[in-house]
């Protein structure tokens, strides 16, 4: 972990408790013009549903969500981990919103989120992980630093903020085997 922030896990009580600050940073990656699901102008509403929304999704048990925290207690960055797939799938999760605010970048809060992200999804058994990333992103390097294996590109699948087309990159990383029920025939 970098030595400029702490990464924790939130509670679904405390997520309601950081909606603000989380829409802060969720305001600030959008306007710096990360392709997270929102266009401009993004209204604070917006982002404050959207935390409250996974709220209630971490309270169903259906992701987990990290913060990265200033040793002042200002948050700088999120991740989360979706968890809830179906039967079929036990071993996997997403990674997913890996948010830095502008004024934290460069500065190992990213390489930190994803590596706590990743011990989380060994602890809960998850042997599978799936991300994507704005093709052409700084986070496409910092995954493959990381080790994350890219698994190809969707052109044009999304847009920027600005409202213009941009690819999409998904990458996966194997973690650690996970323990396979013995009636399954695998």
């Amino acid at each position: 972990m970098s030595g400029a922030a702490r990464v924790r896990m939130l509670s679904a009580d405390e997520v309601t408790a950081y909606v603000e600050p989380l829409a802060d940073v969720l305001i600030d990656c959008v306007e710096g013009g990360a392709a997270v699901s929102f266009m401009l102008p993004i209204a604070r509403h917006r982002a404050i549903e959207f935390w409250e929304r996974a709220a209630r999704s971490l309270a169903c048990g259906e992701r987990v969500l990290l913060i990265a925290e200033h040793f002042d207690g200002q948050v700088v960055g999120t991740v989360q981990l979706i968890t809830s797939f179906p039967e079929n799938q036990p071993h996997r999760a997403d990674v997913s919103k890996m948010l830095v605010r502008r004024d934290a970048r460069r500065q190992g809060v990213a390489a930190s989120l994803l590596a706590a992200v990743e011990e989380v999804a060994r602890e809960a058994a998850k042997s599978v992980l799936v991300l994507d990333t704005a093709t052409g992103s700084d986070a496409e390097r910092l995954y493959e630093r990381a080790g994350w294996q890219r698994v190809g590109e969707i052109p044009n699948c999304g847009f920027t903020p600005e409202g213009r087309l941009c690819g999409t990159t998904f990458f996966h990383k194997l973690l650690s085997p996970v323990h396979v029920n013995a009636e399954l025939d695998l």
